[in-house]
């Protein structure tokens, strides 16, 4: 398998924009650490996370595109299947009904990070150490606020990894703080 080092590097050749590569960190962070939740391999799930946007910036000005490049290109660096699979199924635009654990997965945390990231920058420090849950969640109530951050998609953690919102939220948010210093919060 691919090392954790060499899915950066490949990350950073095909990714410029320091705010993508901030929100791949997040949802590598989000899926290890919802791998050690349901006891599955962490560093299978954090590739997946790592890398799930890894055309963004080849597809941006064609977005329904986005995810099956990915995929493709993901699958010529011999990447496992599943890793792939989860890849080419987190863009709901596909209308691909994610199956396993790990596609479930992928798909509910991608947008999540961003509710994360657009609660911290609200915060008056701005940093997401004096984030809380309940925060995050006050926020997920305002449909105003981080539009861009499908509440149903991430809603569907509920129905796809069987945990409640909040639950979802403080897994997410935990992971998150893990790593402050390399998303610059």
């Amino acid at each position: 398998m691919m090392s954790r080092e060499q899915a950066l590097e490949i990350l950073k050749q095909n990714i410029s924009n320091k705010n993508l590569i901030k929100h791949s960190l997040a949802v590598e962070a989000i899926m290890r650490a919802l791998a050690k939740h349901f006891q599955q391999d962490e560093e299978k799930w954090g590739l997946a996370g790592l890398l799930h946007d890894i055309d963004y910036e080849k597809v941006q000005e064609n977005l329904a595109e986005h995810s099956l490049l990915g995929a493709k290109m993901l699958k010529e660096l011999g990447l496992d299947e599943d890793i792939c699979q989860a890849v080419k199924v987190h863009n709901e635009a596909h209308g691909i009904t994610p199956e396993t654990l790990m596609e479930k997965a992928l798909f509910v945390s991608d947008p999540v990070s961003g509710l994360i990231v657009a609660a911290t920058l609200v915060l008056p420090s701005k940093k997401i150490k004096d984030l809380r849950t309940e925060n995050v969640l006050n926020r997920f109530k305002e449909k105003q606020f981080a539009r861009g951050a499908n509440r149903e998609i991430i809603k569907k953690c509920e129905e796809y990894l069987n945990l409640s919102l909040e639950e979802f939220i403080e897994i997410c948010l935990k992971a998150m703080q893990g790593i402050a210093d390399d998303l610059g919060l």
